[in-house]
């Protein structure tokens, strides 16, 4: 019983010390950050390229929507029927030249829309590639080193 009423004594000075440590404003422990030193050696082609796809069809919406914005914005504006009168005012309509009909809705979004297919294609193909090349450098030289730290 004496044992016990010692450290419940002991805990109770140590708490009050804590507490007159604070109110007097110097600083308390504070435990320093964690450092980790890791390696990155190497990447799954499978998920690079799926992560790669995925984030190329959001580019190729983005890329789809922004031209059928730029599009409508150019329309309002009158920049199509102003390019068709330029044209015809210095004779190079022999045919009735509209620009209107050339730069049409539909044919501006086919055209981007193959674009963008194409480039999805390739970018996968290209990003793919690189991971097993990264790979294959990482074997003979360990990868990139990275720290982190916990701040």
């Amino acid at each position: 019983m004496a044992a016990r009423s010692a450290r419940t004594t002991a805990q109770d000075s140590t708490s009050a010390q804590a507490r007159t440590s604070t109110s007097t404003g110097s600083k308390p422990h504070v435990p320093r950050a964690r450092r980790m030193q890791l390696s990155l050696t190497r990447l799954d082609p499978w998920s690079v390229a799926k992560v790669t796809f995925l984030l190329s069809i959001a580019a190729g919406i983005i890329r789809v929507v922004a031209a059928a914005l730029l599009w409508i914005l150019l329309n309002m504006i009158g920049l199509f029927d102003n390019l068709t009168q330029v044209v015809s005012k210095t004779g190079l309509d022999a045919g009735g030249f509209d620009f209107g009909q050339v730069m049409s809705l539909g044919t501006v979004l086919s055209s981007v829309t193959i674009y963008s297919i194409f480039k999805i294609v390739v970018v996968v193909v290209l990003v793919t590639i690189f991971a097993f090349l990264y790979n294959m450098v990482s074997s003979l030289v360990g990868g990139i080193h990275v720290t982190l730290g916990d701040d």
